[in-house]
């Protein structure tokens, strides 16, 4: 099954019809797209107000807002791989569970484009004093364009 199609199944459907916004979403250079960090409509500290499965879906409302990015560029999901993700959680200093957060990021990524395919990426989470706003998670990712 298709990227494409595997994200209509969960329910996830993208428009191409967004205005461009102050800064880039998706930066592109040859065949390599580089997203900007996308922010969870969640907000709190995890660890704090916050629990890990509250953090795992903030993750996974980033992943899905850089897919639309993606989307809005390339115009499909389709022959996208993706490289590395990384993962910043909005962390009270004894919180260390930050990769649990992140999960729900790479595990929308391994569901659209395959654990053992294109989805099988490089990742980092780390913890973070502050995000921009309070949000719980920021994510950003680069992608490369099957050639």
């Amino acid at each position: 099954m298709s990227a494409e199609a595997k994200a209509k199944e969960l329910g996830l459907e993208f428009t191409d019809d967004a205005e461009k916004g102050y800064l880039n979403m998706v930066a592109r250079s040859g065949n390599m797209l580089y997203a900007s960090g996308h922010v969870s409509d969640i907000k709190g500290k995890l660890g704090d107000d916050l629990g890990v499965d509250e953090g795992y879906k903030a993750a996974r409302e980033c992943a899905v807002a850089i897919l639309q990015s993606l989307h809005q560029e390339v115009g499909s999901l389709d022959g996208l791989k993706v490289i590395k993700l990384l993962g910043m959680v909005n962390s009270a200093l004894d919180f260390t569970d930050q990769h649990l957060v992140i999960n729900g990021a790479s595990d929308l990524l391994h569901e659209i484009f395959g654990k053992d395919g294109d989805g099988y990426h490089a990742r980092s989470a780390v913890g973070f004093a502050q995000l921009p706003t309070g949000v719980a998670v920021e994510v950003e990712g680069i992608f490369e364009i099957a050639q």
